[in-house]
């Protein structure tokens, strides 16, 4: 449960660094493109994490 909520805590602060680039018009399209990654890599994770404590009963 404690490496879900590290994970979830992850998956926000890319996504609001993520948002934030977004309204800076010099925006870098490689920087844009390796936080989308980051992000779809930590949700992926966090589902994984999900997935296993399900399997083995949330302990």
């Amino acid at each position: 449960m404690i490496l879900l909520g590290i994970d979830l805590v992850a998956v926000v602060a890319v996504m609001l660094v993520g948002a934030i680039g977004m309204a800076d018009p010099g925006r870098s399209p490689q920087l844009s493109n390796k936080l989308m990654r980051w992000r779809v890599g930590l949700q992926g994770a966090g589902v994984a994490l999900v997935v296993l404590l399900m399997l083995t009963g949330g302990r």
